[in-house]
């Protein structure tokens, strides 16, 4: 059956009319006739059988149901122009598309990168964040690196790194002592993660102690968010060490307590089962694998 679907000359035509709200500021970005702007916005709502703009002396405004339809033509013309932009872009090229957790794909990863790019200079590796399991199919994505218990239908998964999360902190809040004990934490700002609702209650129930303030603080999405809010002394927080190399190693952050949150948790990266065979894929797996295998090495 064929679509009920306008002309893309018309789509675009309207787009552009429909931000400028202006049929001759639409002609010159697009280098028509305003004449030409006019015939297509014309059979675009003879198309659809509803007026669009009204018409006046003074210019043209969009109606109630041209505001409402222009958005949706907006944002269904910019995904077309991604995908076409993402296909020229791969053509002749190797290309990974790999889902990452935000963090880690920034602070260790992209540092890391470089050095599979020298061996395997044939491969391109685009970096989307994502931070929750999906459905492979629905995507474009060929592999995800993600935090959790590697139960994912219809993937292979290859364990990187456990979390291993320490207390930390800015250097001004430890006020000349070399550490902070449970018992200093439990009265002090405790810095929360979204991601990670219970791990400062974890975290003291590991040393037996039971904290009714736990779960309070202010919350925040990512480990680089609670690494700057700890930076800036707002309380502690609770971060993998590996994630802030830079800023231990700067002191910029000090590890508050030597206790560590330990996990059955891990982050893995996940291949779905059609594309196991990628010889692409197959490389990347092996570098990362063994990447995180030398990191783990004391």
């Amino acid at each position: 059956m064929r679509r009920k679907i306008p002309s893309t000359a018309a789509l675009v035509s309207f787009e552009a009319a429909a931000r400028h709200e202006s049929f001759t500021k639409a002609a010159e970005e697009l280098s028509l006739t305003q004449s030409a702007i006019c015939r297509q916005i014309g059979s675009l709502e003879e198309f659809l059988n509803v007026e669009l703009f009204r018409r006046s002396h003074r210019g043209v405004k969009l109606t109630e149901a041209g505001l409402s339809y222009s958005r949706r033509v907006a944002t269904q013309l910019d995904a077309v122009e991604r995908d076409t932009l993402s296909v020229m872009g791969h053509q002749g090229a190797n290309v990974i598309e790999l889902a990452v957790v935000p963090t880690f794909g920034t602070q260790w990863l992209l540092p890391r990168l470089k050095d599979f790019q020298q061996q395997n200079p044939d491969v391109t590796i685009n970096l989307t964040n994502r931070t929750q399991p999906f459905l492979f199919a629905d995507t474009e994505f060929d592999a995800a690196i993600y935090f959790g218990d590697a139960d994912w239908s219809g993937t292979q998964s290859h364990r990187l790194m456990s979390e291993n999360p320490m207390p930390v902190c800015s250097p001004v809040l430890l006020d000349s002592k070399r550490y902070l004990s449970a018992g200093d934490l439990s009265e002090m700002p405790l810095l929360q993660q979204t991601t990670r609702p219970y791990a400062w209650r974890q975290w003291f129930g590991s040393l037996d102690m039971n904290i009714a303030r736990d779960m309070t603080g202010p919350r925040y999405e990512l480990f680089s968010m609670l690494a700057q809010a700890a930076m800036h002394e707002m309380g502690v927080a609770l971060i993998p060490p590996f994630l802030i190399q830079r800023e231990l190693t700067e002191e910029r952050l000090v590890i508050a307590n030597a206790h560590i949150l330990s996990s059955i948790k891990a982050y893995y990266l996940m291949i779905p089962e059609r594309k196991v065979e990628s010889a692409s894929l197959k490389a990347f797996r092996d570098w990362l694998v063994q990447q995180a295998a030398t990191f783990a090495l004391p």
